[in-house]
């Protein structure tokens, strides 16, 4: 059994897929914009992604812009049967970086269209549409023109299946009384713990859901038990902070993003980590102190 496999699978759509995957966020330049410093090395990362079980890439247009996309595609492409790859929609990048909303039928329409073509793909197995009433977190605000937008292009054979990202449990359940929502991505860690009940309703109901900034993103975690736990186990404190994600609920999927291939075989190591009962109390405690 390889390390991938250790980390066990869940649904994602009508797909099954390992609960470790990759996140190509990092493959843009700094800030998630403009050219990587080394594009060889992106696409040698996503080579060896695949090479090592890694089914499942997360991606989006508006990284780059369109940058992620297109070295995915020269890396990748054409994709193997196993593959399955994960877009976003509902943001543009502003010519100084800034992260502004999409949400329209034409911009969600086009942005859709762009993916395609940036992908080389014909359909796209999963589209989380990336909610932007707050940029830094989720807020409360009506998704039903958007996605109401997305369930037509699904209709029309372009998705097979839609997500929700950077969203609130109410619009989790608005959202399906328009279309199926098969996975929620927000940013969730050992930190930063206010979706532990969605996590959990969504696990009994079957449902796929993506933390992303599972190392705390631009604020990495920074804890003395977490580096403690990891001293103890041999491991670096956010291979701790992954592994803890994986036993923390069994719909989680991880996307951990890297552009190296060093960092890559690390957050691929997590799978082999065990943590204890009295381990996961002890970083339990990380959000409440």
């Amino acid at each position: 059994m390889s390390t991938v496999e250790k980390s066990g699978t869940f649904k994602l759509g009508d797909r099954t897929v390992k609960r470790l995957g990759y996140g190509a966020m990092q493959l843009a330049g700094k800030g998630v914009f403009g050219p990587p410093r080394d594009r060889n090395e992106a696409i040698a990362v996503l080579r060896e992604a695949v090479e090592s079980g890694i089914d499942h890439i997360d991606t989006s247009d508006f990284y780059g812009p369109f940058v992620t996309n297109e070295i995915i595609r020269e890396a990748l492409h054409p994709y193997r049967d196993d593959l399955v790859i994960v877009t976003k929609v509902g943001a543009l990048r502003g010519a100084d970086a800034s992260w502004n909303p999409a949400f329209s039928k034409e911009e969600l329409t086009a942005a859709i269209h762009s993916n395609l073509k940036n992908l080389g793909l014909d359909v796209i197995e999963v589209v989380n549409l990336r909610a932007m009433f707050d940029v830094h977190g989720p807020a409360e605000g009506s998704l039903e023109a958007p996605l109401t937008a997305l369930a037509e292009l699904q209709r029309q054979g372009l998705i097979k299946h839609i997500g929700l990202s950077n969203v609130t449990a109410k619009q989790v359940d608005d959202g399906r009384k328009i279309t199926d929502i098969v996975c929620v991505q927000n940013q969730y860690n050992l930190a930063n713990r206010e979706d532990d009940a969605l996590i959990d309703k969504l696990a009994d109901e079957g449902t796929a859901y993506v933390p992303f900034f599972p190392l705390g993103g631009f604020s990495p975690l920074q804890s003395s038990t977490l580096s403690d736990v990891a001293t103890r186990l041999s491991a670096t404190p956010l291979q701790v902070a992954l592994a803890w994600l994986l036993k923390r609920a069994p719909n989680i999927l991880l996307i951990p993003g890297t552009s190296s291939r060093g960092h890559l075989r690390e957050n691929l190591a997590v799978a082999d980590i065990e943590l204890r009962d009295d381990v996961m109390a002890e970083l339990n405690g990380i959000a409440a102190a």
